[in-house]
């Protein structure tokens, strides 16, 4: 099993000694605080998805302890799970849009980065950028292998519906299920480190720059599934 974590958000707005115009401080701080908000889709993709998960691994119980002389029920299991197949691929695909919102949202603080002219807070703010797209990379990567996971998920319950399914053949593609889910799981955990590290960063930046905010609390999203 693993956990998605989602990065922080301000919810009580800073207030600092500028002159006219806004701060550059101001305007990497609405670029990213935008950033968060756009991963909003991201996070609503979770629960639903556990829950998808949390069916199909039902139905893959139910069909592995059928024999073949109840086939027909196997061939309407398995129908019914390439469904939820199909429902887990959807909402994989909003979860990598909003990903790739949210980056190029971020992605608009590094001419900003540059501006600035404290030293001390340009280092914070090059490190929370470095963090930032370590971590959405890492995500390409996670997405990549969920996306190859479930394709050999839909070949499984294609597989349950030929009447000539060898043993050999169902175990030989069960591993190659499992050994994909590990890639998901050990990917996934890089995320989750690099978000951790993200959102210290940012913190550290914020308070370089004299920015009074608060953080609202991390939230972790349910359990997703490791395999068969």
């Amino acid at each position: 099993m693993y956990f998605i974590k989602y990065i922080t958000f301000i919810i009580v707005l800073f207030s600092m000694l500028t002159g006219c115009g806004m701060a550059v401080e101001e305007e990497i701080f609405n670029h990213l605080e935008k950033a968060v908000s756009l991963e909003g889709v991201f996070e609503e993709q979770q629960q639903p998805l556990v829950e998808l998960e949390m069916k199909e691994q039902e139905l893959y119980e139910k069909i592995i302890k059928l024999g073949m002389s109840e086939f027909n029920e196997i061939k309407v299991l398995s129908q019914e799970a390439l469904a939820i197949i199909d429902e887990r691929e959807a909402r994989i695909e909003k979860e990598k849009d909003s990903i790739h919102a949210s980056r190029q949202e971020f992605l608009l603080i590094e001419s900003k980065v540059r501006k600035l002219k404290e030293e001390s807070v340009k280092q914070k703010a090059e490190e929370l950028l470095n963090a930032m797209k370590r971590r959405y990379d890492t995500y390409d990567l996670l997405y990549s292998y969920y996306k190859e996971a479930i394709a050999l998920d839909r070949t499984l319950y294609e597989m349950f519906q030929r009447e000539d399914l060898t043993l050999q053949q169902l175990e030989e593609q069960i591993r190659k299920i499992n050994e994909m889910y590990d890639n998901v799981v050990k990917t996934n955990e890089q995320f989750n480190e690099l978000t951790d590290t993200y959102n210290v960063k940012k913190k550290e930046f914020y308070e370089a720059a004299g920015l009074d905010v608060v953080f609202e609390q991390a939230t972790v999203s349910g359990e997703n599934e490791e395999g068969k």
